[in-house]
């Protein structure tokens, strides 16, 4: 598993904008990411920007049929493909390998509401769930959830036939996405992959979910590493696709390197006192082997986990700068580690770092490490 693997293709949507151009700016002002705390007060999210998807999704009818973590995706991918100038290679995308992180879709609110509103009078309530569930939930909707449309739309509208592969697990779903398919480059199995994830925050269901965990942070934006106790994270409607290549497939096509990947380095801790210092430093040894210029932490600021995380770093990097990627475009779950390695193949590619690396530490499971340098 040594071939060397590069990036050639990066797709970027968030709150700062869409494109490698409009985040790289937004990073250097920075300038606190763009917020809404008013749509779903008291939690506030980092909207999606406004965008134009007739440029990466033609027909108005595909467009209607996906919910919006899909259109970010679909949307994400499209500007992957055109970066790396295969956007109309019929014979590149049906060799095209599929990497996807991805969560589940809405659910049906109306139904939801009268579910829970029936149980709190209901005289057995496993009962009247289990039936509830059954008769109220439409199988369409049940289908729409599925993590792998995703995957099913980019194939439809952008022509990407090959195999597919879709994670799911929140961050550690993004970090493994990376993991498999820079492996399966590196050991000659492929040529050339698509990876990347896309998230929806705007949406009542997953903000229910995360705040009666005790994870999505309340009222006003503030960075991730000052949030005090017990902290939290604010969701991001965002989409991040890398194309992966072999560095010989890539250079037998004339196609630009923008940045090396290196193996990623993934575990999977309890969030006990101690152990994410372990794991992410045994992460880091494994994909980390110089000092790195710029560490992208992936960190969600919910605490104790980010100060432990920003002490360790602070000890494995004394002489990087740390830049939290919640402080750019907030936390989107399996999209973080996807969006920090193409955020930094991006700083490589204009010369504004030689050597990264990107951690993720996900707020109840899932560390990852993996370092970008010059092509």
């Amino acid at each position: 598993m040594t071939r060397p693997v590069v990036v050639t293709g990066i797709g970027l949507v968030s709150c700062a904008g869409e494109g490698e151009a409009a985040h790289l700016a937004a990073l250097a002002a920075g300038t606190p990411p763009r917020t809404d705390a008013d749509s779903f007060a008291p939690y506030p999210v980092h909207p999606a920007p406004a965008i134009a998807w007739d440029r990466q999704i033609p027909k108005k009818s595909d467009q209607r049929q996906m919910e919006a973590w899909q259109r970010l995706g679909v949307y994400a991918a499209g500007l992957a493909l055109d970066a790396a100038g295969v956007k109309e290679d019929a014979a590149f995308k049906q060799a095209l390998h599929l990497v996807v992180a991805a969560g589940g879709g809405e659910r049906d609110y109306a139904a939801d509401g009268a579910i829970l509103t029936g149980l709190r009078d209901a005289a057995d309530p496993g009962a009247f769930l289990n039936e509830r569930l059954q008769n109220d939930l439409r199988p369409t909707l049940f289908l729409a959830q599925l993590s792998n449309l995703l995957a099913g739309n980019i194939a439809i509208v952008h022509g990407v036939t090959g195999a597919s592969r879709t994670f799911m697990g929140e961050e550690a779903a993004g970090v493994d996405a990376l993991r498999i398919a820079q492996a399966r480059i590196a050991s000659g199995q492929n040529e050339a992959m698509l990876v990347g994830g896309s998230y929806s925050a705007e949406r009542p269901d997953a903000l229910l979910v995360h705040a009666m965990g005790g994870f999505a942070k309340q009222g006003d934006y503030v960075p991730v590493r000052d949030r005090a106790a017990p902290g939290g994270f604010i969701l991001a409607s965002c989409a991040a696709f890398l194309m992966l290549e072999s560095a010989e497939h890539a250079q037998a096509r004339s196609a630009q390197a923008l940045a090396r990947l290196g193996p990623v380095a993934s575990g999977r801790c309890r969030r006990e006192p101690g152990a994410v210092t372990e794991s992410l430093a045994a992460r880091w040894g494994e994909a980390v082997t110089a000092a790195p210029d710029l560490v992208i932490s992936g960190a969600t600021g919910v605490a104790p986990i980010t100060a432990e995380e920003t002490e360790t770093l602070g000890r494995l990097a004394p002489d990087a700068h740390i830049h939290p990627l919640g402080d750019l475009i907030g936390h989107g779950l399996e999209v973080a580690a996807p969006f920090g390695a193409a955020l930094a193949a991006a700083l490589i590619a204009e010369g504004r770092a030689g050597d990264i690396a990107v951690t993720t530490v996900g707020h109840r499971r899932g560390e990852g490490v993996m370092r970008l340098t010059r092509a």
